[in-house]
């Protein structure tokens, strides 16, 4: 019989509720039966060091990514992950992104579209008509950011290069932007395609810059009111204190003010003037426009200024570009953005010399991402066993999607939006700016458990709206049953091997295939990397 649905602790059954001191203990590492030194396992030739490393490496193990492993060898898949080729999806998958409108209009045109139902709502006279614009446009602006975070799912669950997808995800999360604020839910899904995408595994210094010409850093973080007179450093200090430098590094507050002024005039096109394509601005001196944004000269402050100890004369655009190059070629940013992948990656608190030698190849390469990257994938840290780091909510939906329907494409991506939410982590939800923590407690609480423990049972069960229509009114394409983990080639290769005494014992004991999938994916062993 299946289990009764799990909606608190009181109702969980009683070998799952059993699992929750091991996973809400914050900080600890699962149980493990693994040894502490690598060795051959009887798993196809992976090693317990080639799982560890792999479950490092992307958000979670499918068999396409265990088979190109395979052939490759560690170091070959590496490169071949760090050169940064296309991204590649299942054609359904690809196509289905592609359908949603805020990734193929225009993103002028999805600028004006906003503005114009806003202006429609606000001239509409009060009654029936002002309460019926309202829901619309409430709907209207639902759906812009449901679209927007189905994208980028979409892509963490089935993209081929799973350290590229998980280095989009921690850069959107590094310099986070709030959908909720202003027309930012407009820019969301252009901010994760054509500003961090391209730039995730390139040089460092060029996707700072990427963000700092994006709509969606521009209006979040108020860059678009900062201009001559009437000036706003919001952006400025979040730029050296979150985005490159860090807390603590040297730079004092007269800094922040003479970066709010290098900024001055650093803008958006109204979308109008943005439609009108490279017309608008010939023959205006000094002004600079790369799609929506805009350097307004008559905006700017054009006197000098002394930045981090340099005088930056007053020409403009170029400020900008000398400013954040004195920003990423001081070591305090190569520490910072080396400590901060190391975090994320490896553990919450990596080794000083793992972080050292990453901050040196920083420097030595001129902030290249993916050299950084491979410094920090072969090192031994990288294969180490028994990892004590503790899955966020995004890496553990995104892992637990990807071990039970193992690259099946689901035609509604709308559930995954929602089950985000729910354990607290949404995409482009953080209303500060420092983007969610990603540090083992801040998801160990007995709250998050008992949410693991629902969407577990709901992924787990097969019974979820994955494979609607896409109206979302009737299943489509439903796989009969609750997923089949147990009995997969990728669960006895990358999964068993790894598995505690303790989760052992509770999956002998479970009562139906329904069951089996919910204590599994709750398990320690699953929920720690």
């Amino acid at each position: 019989m299946p289990a009764a649905p799990i909606r608190r602790p009181g109702l969980v059954p009683g070998l799952l509720l059993g699992c929750l001191p091991m996973l809400a203990c914050a900080g600890q590492a699962a149980p493990r039966r693994m040894p502490t030194t690598a060795v051959t396992a009887d798993v196809g030739g992976l090693s317990l060091s080639d799982l560890a490393w792999l479950r490092r490496d992307g958000f979670g193990l499918d068999s396409a990514t265990l088979a190109h492993y395979r052939e490759l060898g560690r170091t070959r898949f590496l490169d071949e992950q760090l050169a940064g080729g296309d991204d590649t999806l299942p054609p359904q998958v690809a196509a289905q992104i592609h359908a949603l409108p805020v990734v193929h209009t225009p993103l002028p045109q999805l600028w004006a579209d906003f503005r114009d139902r806003q202006k429609q709502f606000k001239d509409t006279p009060a009654g029936p008509a002002k309460d019926a614009a309202k829901k619309a446009l409430a709907q209207y602006r639902r759906d812009l950011y449901q679209q927007a975070a189905q994208a980028e799912l979409l892509h963490a669950v089935y993209g081929g290069d799973q350290l590229k997808e998980q280095l989009v995800w921690f850069w959107l999360n590094h310099f986070s932007v709030y959908a909720n604020k202003g027309p930012v839910r407009v820019f969301a899904a252009d901010y994760e395609e054509n500003v961090i995408r391209p730039h995730a595994l390139g040089k460092f210094r060029d996707l700072v810059m990427a963000t700092l010409k994006s709509p969606a850093m521009l209006v979040y973080l108020d860059n678009v009111h900062n201009i001559k007179g009437k000036t706003n450093e919001n952006y400025a200090r979040e730029l050296m204190e979150l985005h490159t430098l860090g807390v603590g590094s040297g730079y004092t507050q007269d800094d922040v003010q003479q970066l709010m002024r290098v900024l001055t005039g650093a803008g958006l096109l109204p979308p109008k003037l943005a439609m009108r394509g490279g017309r608008f601005g010939r023959g205006r001196p000094g002004l600079v426009r790369d799609g929506l944004f805009a350097f307004i000269p008559a905006r700017h402050d054009f006197g000098d200024k002394v930045f981090l100890g340099q005088t930056i004369k007053g020409s403009g655009y170029a400020e900008i570009e000398q400013a954040v190059d004195l920003i990423v070629h001081q070591p305090a940013c190569a520490h910072f953005v080396s400590q901060q992948l190391a975090e994320y990656f490896i553990a919450d608190k990596p080794s000083p010399a793992l972080v050292g030698a990453m901050a040196h190849t920083f420097q030595r390469t001129d902030g290249d991402i993916a050299a950084v990257l491979r410094t920090m994938f072969l090192s031994k840290e990288a294969v180490a066993v028994g990892g004590h780091k503790f899955k966020d909510p995004m890496r553990f939906l995104v892992s637990a999607m990807r071990l039970t329907y193992d690259g099946q494409p689901i035609p509604n991506a709308v559930p995954l939006v929602n089950w985000l939410r729910q354990m607290g982590e949404p995409l482009y939800g953080r209303i500060t700016p420092d983007g969610w923590p990603l540090d083992s407690a801040s998801w160990t609480g007995s709250g998050q458990m008992s949410k693991r423990f629902d969407f577990a049972r709901v992924i787990g069960s097969g019974r979820n709206r994955l494979f609607a229509d896409d109206g979302g009114n009737a299943p489509r394409a439903l796989p009969p049953g609750p997923p089949d983990i147990r009995d997969s080639a990728l669960y006895r290769d990358a999964i068993a091997p790894v598995l505690s005494d303790a989760t052992g014992d509770a999956l002998a004991k479970a009562r139906s295939p329904m069951e089996w999938n919910t204590f599994l994916l709750s398990s320690p062993d699953f929920n720690y990397r």
